[in-house]
């Protein structure tokens, strides 16, 4: 995985929403790059239940964004704001809940993290290789959504995990951007907005 080419990306900005952010932690282990991801607790009012990166709204306390990521880091699985290097960030995206999140991307040191039980279920940490398997990915064609039309949905199945939403186009683009992996041109099936989610 190599990350050079996040440090010379700029993103893009989203405006008229909440602004939020998310931290991408990478972390080695046994000498492979890997992804840590929460799984949101079933509780939640927006999104429960789905896997994510840590990450959260920007609050009054945060000068920056960047400030924003790692603090929710901190409080949602106890990852310190002084063992993460963050090297940069992909494209801002906008989620159904009106938030406008911009994801950065960071190096994390491989040891235990514990989950704020008051926010997230699970840390998860997957495995880039399995991340780009194609076995584990596929996608769908949402036709006809009332306010995003058309659009691709991805889906990363690894570990019992599955990897889609906003965070599943974040890991897409991540991939992309510091892998050789590329999500394939065509969807594996087109869908109208109301059918089911292969999760």
């Amino acid at each position: 995985m190599d990350l050079s080419g996040i440090r010379r990306h700029a993103s893009r900005s989203l405006a008229g929403r909440r602004e939020a952010a998310v931290l991408a932690p990478v972390i080695e282990r046994d000498g492979d790059a890997h992804l840590l991801f929460t799984k949101r607790a079933e509780h939640l009012g927006e999104h429960p239940g789905q896997m994510s990166f840590p990450g959260g709204g920007r609050e009054p306390v945060d000068r920056t964004l960047t400030d924003t990521a790692l603090r929710e880091a901190r409080e949602e699985v106890g990852m310190r704001p002084d063992e993460v290097d963050v090297v940069g960030r992909i494209d801002d995206t906008r989620t159904s809940s009106a938030y406008a999140v911009r994801p950065f991307v960071g190096v994390a040191p491989d040891r235990e993290y514990v989950p704020d039980e008051s926010e997230v279920a699970e840390v998860a940490v997957l495995s880039v290789a399995d991340l780009t398997d194609p076995a584990n990915y596929e996608s769908e064609r949402r036709i006809g959504h009332p306010e995003y039309g058309d659009h691709r949905v991805h889906y990363f199945h690894v570990d019992g995990y599955t990897v889609w939403g906003v965070t599943g186009r974040m890991v897409v683009q991540l991939l992309e951007r510091t892998t050789d992996w590329r999500a394939p041109p065509d969807p594996d099936r087109v869908v109208g907005p109301e059918a089911d989610f292969p999760i």
